[in-house]
């Protein structure tokens, strides 16, 4: 008999819905103070302390900063039990062009299939050069791709080759020369054939055997041999922009490392919020929940105004739970993270869905254009039936890094934009100078900065 699920009902005409929210978000945000017993265990024995999230991905970046190779070896030993030397950091051209000639020929047409979708969107989208006419003048706004970017690729539980595609191609679109992937020395990150074959395909020789904070800490700050000596070598230069998924520890190490070089996002765990109607097939409803639900964490939510719906979506969960490969980690997910939210109609699933900015929202309903319309803040919306977030995730096109734990408010999914850097250009003649004097004269008396006005005066004098 299949166990009941006990996920989370949230009636929204009865409750305070933001503060039950709230919770939810609170677990899965990357505050960094949320800690397994199993992950306080582990940290007591690389570390010999019981120390947060936090203060340990201080630690590490500050030590691979001050110390370089050997701390970051280190680090790969202590916590990956991984033996990597000075000369196996680096994945060899060798090892690359194997992975490649001995992938499925399906899987390389899959992957060139997807590189296409992703170019041909992120092209289509990419910010092109700009200029306007002034009076003696013009003013231009001038993009520039980013010389080197790092790629962060999990590879806990399993290996991800959609991360480097929906990466890289991004920046490749963008022109973006050097790509540094990084992904942990373990069978599903750097060690991974797959991963290794769609690194080729695309391009990228450079893949190094490190994750985590010092992966991380590795591409903003650089690792060198006989590091501030005449003989220095550098084996992972910095790069620019660091990008991609991870854990927590990932998370909190780029936002440790962020100043020094950019990055996309501080990512928490994944998550969905599926509105339906009694239109909505409860069984690809069922599905679009575990799908998040699987990441374990994740967060799955479904919203409705029709009970009935609701019920029978929940009951299709329950039905496919003893089913699924990873069902027990999807049910703990659920329970822990999920929630049906019970509201009183369409507008208020709209007000709803805005108010928890969810990274994927799926939008399942017979006028999901027009509810799509009414909602502004989501990472990512899939409209319709036949529009799974699985397609966003792997082959459509636009990329599936996307804004978490309610950040979608602010914050946008990666593009090829995002490995632009843009600069204005000002150009004018003396009369295009003149037609603008007298407000800078003002300004800058105004603010007591002399220079400027006089910058002004000096080159609007009558020439003698």
């Amino acid at each position: 008999m299949t166990q009941p699920l006990a996920i989370q009902w949230i009636d929204a005409r009865e409750r305070n819905v933001d503060r039950k929210m709230t919770e939810l978000r609170r677990k899965l945000s990357p505050r960094g103070d949320i800690v397994s017993e199993a992950g306080r265990r582990r940290t007591l024995e690389i570390f010999g302390k019981s120390l947060t999230p936090q203060q340990i991905v201080e630690m590490i970046c500050r030590d691979v900063d001050e110390r370089g190779l050997s701390a970051l070896l280190d680090y790969n030993k202590r916590i990956d039990r991984a033996e990597i030397t000075p000369e196996t950091l680096r994945v060899g051209e060798t090892e690359l062009v194997a992975a490649h000639r001995q992938a499925e020929p399906a899987f390389l047409q899959t992957l060139r299939n997807i590189r296409d979708n992703i170019r041909t969107f992120q092209s289509a989208i990419l910010h092109k050069d700009s200029r306007i006419e002034r009076p003696g003048g013009y003013l231009a706004e001038r993009y520039r791709p980013m010389r080197r970017v790092g790629i962060c690729v999990p590879g806990g539980a399993a290996a991800y080759p959609s991360t480097v595609l929906m990466t890289a191609v991004p920046a490749q679109a963008a022109g973006v020369k050097e790509l540094a992937v990084i992904a942990p020395p373990t069978k599903f990150g750097s060690n991974n054939p797959d991963l290794l074959a769609t690194c080729w395909e695309l391009g990228i020789t450079e893949v190094y055997r490190m994750g985590g904070a010092q992966g991380v800490a590795a591409l903003a700050y650089g690792i060198a041999i006989h590091k501030g000596e005449p003989n220095e070598e550098t084996i992972v230069p910095k790069v620019d922009k660091i990008v991609g998924p991870g854990n927590l520890f990932v998370a909190l190490a780029k936002k440790f490392v962020f100043g020094e070089v950019d990055i996309d996002s501080i990512a928490g765990p994944s998550e969905v919020v599926v509105i339906v109607d009694s239109t909505t097939e409860p069984d690809y409803t069922a599905f679009d929940m575990l799908a998040q639900a699987e990441h374990s964490p994740g967060a799955s939510i479904l919203i409705g105004w029709d009970k009935t719906a609701l019920e029978k979506t929940v009951a299709a969960i329950e039905k496919q739970l003893s089913r699924m490969e990873r069902g027990e980690l999807a049910r703990q997910s659920l329970e822990d993270f999920g929630a049906v939210i019970v509201v009183r109609d369409a507008e208020e699933a709209c007000a709803v869905t805005d108010a928890i900015a969810p990274e994927h929202l799926h939008i399942a309903t017979q006028n999901a254009e027009e509810l799509a319309d009414r909602i502004s803040y989501a990472g990512a919306m899939f409209l319709g039936n036949h529009t799974p977030v699985a397609v966003g995730d792997y082959a459509a096109g636009p990329s599936h890094v996307l804004p978490t734990s309610g950040t979608a408010r602010f914050a946008s999914g990666l593009t090829c934009n995002d490995f632009l850097r843009a600069n204005s250009i000002l150009h004018f003649d003396r009369s295009g100078l003149a037609v603008m004097a007298d407000d800078v004269r003002r300004l800058a008396t105004k603010e007591g900065l002399a220079a400027h006005r006089e910058s002004v005066e000096v080159r609007l004098k009558e020439i003698k």
